[in-house]
């Protein structure tokens, strides 16, 4: 059984990864033996502290099983264009050929 949820903010994923090792019935002090950091690691993460290192959160994430899917959101991509937003991709674009123009 696969559930998805979407994860905006670093308190959503700190919440996610709480839930799922309680449901493992691992403490903090194991789950961190386990990935290889220190519990205060453990409590700052899942109190959703901004500035974990990518590689320990992927660690994390695989201990714990669980997997990390990334899309594209097409109904909010073209709501942001129709309302002009930046699209920061045509602009870099524009800039590259304007360089290799002089």
């Amino acid at each position: 059984m696969e559930i998805a949820m979407l994860i905006r903010t670093p308190a959503d994923l700190g919440a996610v990864i709480r839930d799922r090792r309680r449901q493992l019935k691992l403490d903090q002090a194991a789950f961190a033996k386990r990935i290889g950091v220190s519990r205060q690691w453990v409590i700052e993460f899942e109190r959703g502290h901004p500035r974990a290192e990518l590689g320990l959160v992927l660690r994390a994430l695989g201990a714990l099983n669980i997997r990390v899917d990334v899309g594209v959101d097409v109904e909010l991509t073209t709501r942001r264009r129709a309302h002009g937003a930046v699209d920061i991709n045509a602009i870099v674009d524009k800039a590259k050929r304007l360089g290799h123009d002089q």
